[in-house]
């Protein structure tokens, strides 16, 4: 650790990935390497294509960002990247002579969804003794999967909302039956994807008629299905960033997405990342001091419920009557200047480049392994 600090660290950005978030996990890297100070990090951007091939790739934010009118995506056969670690030696080694970007010293993913936010990409990285920032593999897992995450919350004591699941073996054998197990839940309903996030394949759904179409695009992003009853109050979001050291989880000022009325049914991927009038943050949100505490100390709590290490967003459902609901945590939320997460820390006075240095210090102070 001495000497990684006593030089410029090689971080490796990685982004792109095999998931229907592809292009959000480029768009998040554009914001990363127009951020992160070149004088203190020597930066290696890793890009990984639809077909999971890793290659090095341009350097240049513009090219990744969505200011070209263009959806960025990491291209297909040009991957030529390996890791080859040993103990105490990691390496990206090119197929390509003379291309190899040589030793590292951490990695940064900058990957959204399945094979890079659920614990895959992070077990890979586990195995080859390599620091990287952000959640392990169990919390990662976790945190992607929608099924476990609130039988994991619900255990921990929170209260969460009116929900069903239909698994890819229940489906097949039988749709009508698994449709029917969404019966007791009050419309709308929201049918999501098990394991996917930018809010891809979500849908609302206001009555049975719609119920079997909505689910069965889910279902072309992931074959386990959550079905989760709407939840009548305000979404409030809350940043997590893990303390240094034994010290506890520090929460940014909770923030609010109001959504333009008639714009969005719901805060979509259209509202998200394409439709920059369709939804304003406010932060800090307002809300009684006495919420605004409950809610930092109750995301803290969901951090260390799922063990997450690094960054995460806990996204609640503040109701009428003044309760929490949880919604969900993601262990690698939307890292772009314009996202939530780095807009509620900026709020919070920590401003997206010192946030991209506390992310690398915490994991370079970070064993690999069992911890």
């Amino acid at each position: 650790m001495t000497d990684i600090l006593a030089r410029k660290p090689r971080i490796a950005l990685l982004f792109g990935g095999r998931s229907s978030e592809h292009s959000v996990s480029c768009v998040t890297a554009a914001g990363v390497l127009h951020a992160i100070d070149r004088a203190k990090y020597e930066v290696v951007p890793v890009g990984i294509s639809r077909e999971g091939e890793w290659s090095l790739v341009d350097a240049d934010h513009e090219h990744w960002s969505l200011a070209s009118g263009t959806v960025p995506e990491v291209p297909s056969g040009t991957g030529t990247l390996r890791l080859e670690a040993t103990r105490g030696s990691r390496e990206l080694v090119s197929s390509d002579a003379g291309r190899s970007p040589g030793p590292i010293d951490l990695v940064f993913p900058l990957l959204h969804g399945p094979f890079g936010e659920d614990g895959t990409l992070q077990g890979l990285l586990e195995l080859a003794d390599v620091p990287y920032v952000g959640s392990g593999v169990s919390a990662s897992a976790i945190g992607m999967d929608k099924h476990y995450m609130k039988v994991v919350f619900e255990a921990a004591g929170f209260e969460v909302g009116p929900y069903v699941v239909i698994t890819d073996k229940q489906w097949n054998r039988d749709p009508e039956a698994a449709l029917a197990t969404a019966a007791p839940l009050a419309y709308p309903l929201f049918v999501k994807p098990a394991r996917a996030g930018s809010s891809v394949g979500i849908s609302r759904v206001d009555d049975p008629s719609g119920l079997r179409a909505a689910v069965e695009a889910a279902r072309e992003h992931d074959p386990k299905v959550v079905i989760e009853a709407g939840i009548a109050g305000r979404e409030i979001e809350c940043g997590v960033l893990e303390g240094r050291g034994s010290d506890a989880p520090r929460t940014s000022l909770p923030g609010e997405i109001a959504v333009a009325p008639g714009a969005h049914s719901f805060y979509d991927f259209e509202a998200k990342y394409v439709d920059g009038a369709a939804a304003a943050l406010s932060c800090p949100a307002e809300l009684p001091d006495a919420a605004v505490e409950e809610v930092r100390r109750l995301a803290a709590r969901a951090f260390d419920a799922v063990g997450a290490e690094g960054l995460s967003r806990v996204d609640f459902f503040y109701t009428p009557d003044g309760r929490w609901v949880i919604n969900e945590i993601n262990t690698m939320p939307g890292f772009t200047p314009v996202s939530m997460y780095p807009q509620m820390w900026a709020k919070s006075g920590l401003a997206y480049p010192d946030l991209i240095d506390e992310l690398i210090w915490l994991a370079l102070h970070r064993r690999t392994g069992l911890r």
